[in-house]
């Protein structure tokens, strides 16, 4: 019931406050907010959700077990009367709080803070087998598992999430991340290692030496694109508090020719970058990495001015590219990501254009319906869709998927659409947050329209630190929010 729902979040919200020495009260003061409660969709009680139940039957297969896999379910479970759910996924903590390892990548948050059972999200109603899918056969209806054998379905909804690819990188693997200066915030257990790095980097800094930080951004789509700039953002801060910032620098090289796909970020992370003393090469993507000699490679791509086009009436611009050896102390690596392999090489990828390049399942980015599979549907990190790659954009994805699904069950056309909403909670430093939200517009969407979304706030900071992970446990996990 609604009132439950929210005395879980009001219950954890509590926790979270008090852990951080805040009393709700003087939080809520400081935040300028009214109340937790208003993360919280309102939400039917059981009877009434019950009653609104479709009557739609079918065999439903879940790959995947992670934010978006136990929040599909369970808001499934809620829509249909008698439902008939399988979900495959073999990690037993798969639906910890991911975006909460930049924190502990900074020293803000522990370990423990994230972590969470996923028999406690999964329902009841659904039957959860812990095992890996090996093979996808979509013409047949059924996967194969390691260690279940075939599994049939009448619909399949596709939530794998995506593949950090580590070892992409010419001398890195993934088991190098937490040695010889490199870290990433990208696992759990790489963030921890981050955090020791991120310590001796700056205690080098603050006995006067000079120092190197070097953070990356891949030629891949990349689950929350702005996590790249918060680490490198949180770093400063830490360097600042030890009165250690003047003896480092920090460089950002991230693969493309900009600092965000929407304008008005871009204008405003700039802004932010020069506020800092920042340093940026565009156009620059990590290839390799010398971890004895501590020297990061990148292969920087650039046009040149060719010959005068008469018919055109402009200049060639012709693609020019260069190895270029930056040394570091420390080097943040954001991976390569791609769809996971068994995704990759199934029927179900893109065949053609760019999302073919990653493996990504084909659907149509409106309703999230496979595109030649009608009763296949993908949600968050594996859909191959413009964007949308964030639990934000799950929160918005996964009403769609459902009601469409379920439109499919009983016969009819899907018709819910997703319009690319994406947030960005981008942290700017300990204490700020700039709230990026977005849609396929490319321009902003913000859910505060009064209040300009290009600002670092307070107020965004307190949200994402002590609201947003009670409201995904309690709100989003089971449908709610």
């Amino acid at each position: 019931m609604q009132d439950r729902s929210i005395e879980n979040f009001n219950e954890a919200f509590e926790a979270e406050l008090k852990r951080h020495g805040l009393s709700r009260r003087d939080a809520i003061k400081l935040a300028g907010l009214s109340g937790a409660a208003f993360m919280l969709n309102p939400t039917e009680s059981k009877a009434a959700t019950q009653a609104h139940a479709s009557n739609a039957k079918g065999k439903i297969l879940i790959v995947g077990g992670g934010a978006a896999g136990c929040t599909m379910a369970n808001y499934l479970v809620k829509k249909l009367s008698n439902p008939d759910i399988t979900v495959i996924e073999p990690d037993p903590h798969s639906v910890s709080y991911q975006p909460g390892q930049t924190f502990i990548a900074s020293g803000v948050y522990e370990l423990e803070d994230i972590m969470a059972e996923s028999k406690d999200y999964f329902p009841s109603e659904a039957k959860w087998i812990q095992d890996v899918v090996v093979e996808f056969d979509p013409d047949n209806n059924r996967v194969t598992t390691a260690k279940s054998g075939e599994i049939a379905y009448d619909f399949l909804i596709v939530a794998t999430g995506l593949q950090l690819n580590y070892e992409h990188i010419k001398g890195l693997t993934k088991d190098m991340i937490g040695k010889d200066g490199i870290g990433s915030i990208y696992f759990k257990e790489g963030a921890v290692k981050t955090w020791t790095l991120m310590q001796e980097f700056v205690k080098k800094a603050k006995s006067g030496q000079k120092v190197e930080g070097v953070y990356t951004h891949p030629n891949t789509p990349i689950k929350c694109g702005g996590a790249p700039k918060k680490i490198m953002y949180l770093t400063h801060d830490r360097l600042k508090e030890a009165g250690a910032r003047e003896n480092a620098t920090l460089t950002f090289y991230p693969n493309g020719g900009n600092m965000f796909g929407v304008p008005e970020y871009h204008e405003a992370i700039l802004n932010q970058f020069k506020k800092r003393d920042f340093k940026w090469n565009y156009k620059h993507n990590l290839v390799g990495v010398d971890a004895k000699a501590k020297i990061a490679t990148f292969n920087h791509h650039y046009l040149v001015q060719g010959e005068w086009d008469k018919d055109l009436e402009e200049y060639e611009m012709i693609p020019q590219s260069k190895m270029v050896e930056v040394p570091y102390d420390f080097l943040h690596v954001t991976p390569p990501m791609t769809a996971p392999d068994v995704v990759a090489n199934s029927p179900l990828a893109w065949q053609r254009g760019s999302a073919a390049v990653g493996g990504w399942v084909e659907v149509a980015k409106e309703t999230m319906q496979h595109s030649r599979y009608p009763n296949v549907f993908a949600i968050g990190d594996v859909a191959g869709i413009p964007m949308g790659k964030t639990g934000g954009s799950v929160r918005k994805q996964y009403a769609v998927c459902g009601d469409n699904l379920i439109a499919v069950m009983e016969g009819k056309e899907p018709k819910a659409q997703y319009d690319g909403y994406t947030v960005c909670p981008l942290v700017t430093g300990i204490g700020t947050v700039m709230l990026a939200e977005f849609n396929w517009t490319a321009k902003p969407t913000p859910s505060f329209p009064l209040l300009d979304p290009a600002k670092e706030r307070w107020m965004w900071w307190f949200m994402k630190v002590y609201m947003l992970k009670p409201m995904y446990f309690h709100g989003m996990l089971k449908a709610r929010a």
